[in-house]
């Protein structure tokens, strides 16, 4: 896990000695990323202006985290004592959007200090990431590598795929993919878990690529070490014997299977909700080249207000992913108050507005129109 707080390394900075003139937001955006120069009035101005932001709020995390998942967990009883149908729709759909929040929470944690929250990420786990098989090992020392100055987009990125360069069938299967997770997951912990235990061969073929929330097939996970191997542990038993007790309520009658069906269903909506998301956090047009800090963030997207809509598809901050990746120790309750600060502060010609885009309606048909000149079929 790495944190990124201290006001040295708040911002991601560039390795590059030598850095030539910026070009106008316009004009970056008809090179491709790899070309971009960095932005280092924009980079000194994340730094400076945001100094004061970087605590988190444990009010704010808690607050939040506790009213998400009490909604969630009462839209799930709601929907499943609906009398009607009608009703059971409406129920679900406040759940949906509600554990959406809740879970995540788990990028948060994989960039606040160890001890900055205390208990937060214990009672995260408990309340949302082991009951919804999503317990934070699948994304710590995931999501770091997604931030790596030199590996962000290329082989070694756990997070990339180069959607928009792909072939357009691509897109659709992404989202359609994440549908079946749940199915997934209850297989992959309550089969493999134990099974990887009394086999070892096996259980290596699980950490490396069963163990993470990755997109890119040829990514492969590292064992854990240390205190996170101890975390990975009981996370892992708690979600084993959680899957095992879906399975034992559903074969022996404990829990009537529609019950069953609807937890399911909305565990998976949550699934694709996040999985279209994940299509507009970034452009995805990286080759596989190193990328500058600038092209990075240009490659990142930020739906920043008016529009209301992005605090329920993207919400904990996610509608500031680029600002996120330039300011990665900024917690999500501070990145509204920064942008405002560097949309105010940084001149019409600053890359910093060549990251800001309207809605994910608009951002989806790019990324399909874009596969489909990129890769036809």
């Amino acid at each position: 896990m790495t944190t990124i707080n201290p006001p040295a390394d708040r911002v991601a900075t560039p390795f590059a000695k030598s850095i030539v003139k910026t070009p106008p937001s316009a004009d970056a955006d008809k090179m491709p990323k790899s070309a971009i120069a960095d932005d280092m009035a924009m980079i000194r101005a994340a730094s400076e202006l945001t100094r004061d932001l970087v605590q988190p709020s444990a009010r704010i995390y808690w607050i939040d985290m506790l009213a998400s998942a009490f909604v969630g967990y009462a839209g799930i009883a709601a929907a499943i004592l609906a009398p009607s149908t009608a009703w059971m729709l409406v129920a679900a759909l406040i759940s949906v959007v509600a554990l959406y929040r809740a879970g995540s929470f788990i990028h948060e944690l994989t960039h606040i200090r160890k001890n900055a929250l205390p208990g937060f990420r214990l009672g995260w786990n408990i309340l949302v990431g082991v009951p919804m098989l999503i317990p934070s090992f699948m994304y710590e020392g995931i999501h770091s590598l997604h931030h790596n100055r030199t590996k962000y987009g290329t082989v070694e990125d756990p997070e990339y795929l180069p959607l928009a360069l792909m072939k357009p069938w691509t897109v659709p299967l992404f989202v359609v993919a994440a549908a079946f997770a749940p199915v997934a997951l209850v297989f992959r912990y309550a089969v493999l878990t134990p099974l990887s235990l009394l086999i070892p061969p096996l259980r290596r073929i699980v950490v490396e690529r069963y163990s993470g929330m990755i997109i890119n097939p040829m990514f492969r996970r590292k064992p854990p070490e240390g205190e996170f191997r101890r975390q990975w542990a009981w996370q892992e038993g708690g979600a084993w014997a959680w899957s095992s007790l879906l399975i034992a309520a559903g074969v022996f009658g404990w829990v009537p299977l529609r019950a069953l069906v609807i937890f399911g269903a909305i565990a998976a909506a949550t699934l694709v909700l996040n999985q279209i998301r994940t299509l507009v956090a970034h452009l995805w047009e990286n080759d596989g080249a190193v990328l500058t800090v600038t092209g990075q963030f240009l490659d990142s997207v930020n739906v920043p207000p008016p529009g209301l809509l992005p605090e329920l598809w993207a919400p904990v901050g996610l509608r500031y992913h680029a600002l996120h990746h330039l300011l990665p120790g900024v917690p999500y309750h501070s990145l509204a108050e920064a942008h405002r600060r560097l949309k105010d502060a940084l001149p019409a010609d600053s890359q910093y507005h060549g990251a800001n885009y309207d809605s994910l309606p608009k951002l989806v048909m790019n990324l399909v129109a874009g596969s489909a000149r990129g890769a036809p079929a």
